[in-house]
């Protein structure tokens, strides 16, 4: 008589099976190719509530349980301010996923939501700091966040078109305010239309972007998501129709730059300009 799985069984089943191809292979490939994960490694794995640190967390379960070597996991959810609906969709799905999460509170929903400007800036780099101090103090050295290929593709654009700057999203950095933390993306060649798809046929449902200025924008406009990053979104999906490659090509670009051909380029917070070469290969020409 067949066993009856659980409905987790069946959501990492999936993962290894049907989109093995697209979720777990990409999700294997980073971990590899950026040498995100060592041998004894205490990794915070930062769960928002939506389906990107969802999936992460699946994924790195599964990682775990299939590695060459050990490694501890700590599920760790921040409650920036969440109404009660939210905080229920959230450990309802933990619960549902069988994800062991540790949950905290903070009030960066509120301090960002009084700063008046850029919110939603002051919160990600709150809801940051938040996070490598609590995986600190659980005695964690990693913090493995949700951005997916998707979010390194559009935040290049981003930086090119309103930044004035070709600056892209690391697979991996150190902590400058936190010694001896290093922040990961296990996510960064998955794309995110897979990620939908997953949790469509898992019949998953997360929540969105949750803070109050989402909220109060959903109900004045209707639109919850008015914002650089959907203009991208929408300019990538007109791209597509001509290149259906176009995403792949800006993120493989991202990894090949050509600094010879760029006039000017930023290392360690100082500009160089391509004149300190031309000028030397001059110098050395003339002796």
């Amino acid at each position: 008589m067949a066993r009856t799985l659980e409905p987790y069984q069946l959501v990492e089943r999936s993962i290894i099976t049907k989109y093995r191809k697209v979720l777990w292979n990409p999700f294997i490939e980073a971990v590899k190719r950026y040498e995100m994960i060592q041998p004894g490694d205490r990794i915070a794995v930062c769960i928002s509530g939506g389906k990107d640190s969802m999936l992460l967390a699946k994924l790195m379960q599964q990682l775990q349980k299939h590695s060459d070597f050990p490694f501890e996991l700590v599920f760790l959810v921040m409650d920036p301010g969440y109404n009660e609906l939210n905080r229920q969709k959230i450990e309802s799905n933990a619960a549902l996923l069988n994800i062991p999460v540790t949950i905290f509170e903070s009030d960066i929903f509120e301090v960002a939501d009084s700063a008046g400007k850029s919110p939603c800036y002051l919160c990600a780099r709150m809801r940051r700091g938040y996070l490598y101090s609590r995986a600190q103090e659980l005695g964690c050295s990693k913090i493995a966040l949700g951005h997916h290929f998707n979010d390194v593709v559009e935040t290049t654009l981003i930086s090119m078109f309103y930044g004035s700057q070709l600056q892209a999203m690391l697979p991996k950095l150190h902590s400058t305010n936190f010694e001896g933390m290093t922040l990961i993306r296990p996510l960064y060649c998955v794309h995110e239309d897979d990620i939908i798809a997953w949790a469509r046929d898992n019949s998953l449902e997360f929540i969105q972007c949750a803070c109050r200025l989402t909220e109060r924008s959903a109900a004045d406009t209707g639109d919850v998501n008015v914002s650089k990053r959907k203009e991208i979104k929408l300019l990538l999906r007109r791209l597509r129709q001509g290149n259906p490659n176009i995403e792949k090509s800006i993120f493989n670009s991202i990894h090949v730059v050509a600094l010879d051909t760029m006039p000017g380029f930023k290392t360690g917070g100082v500009e160089h300009s391509f004149l300190e070469r031309f000028n030397a290969m001059e110098s050395t020409e003339a002796e």
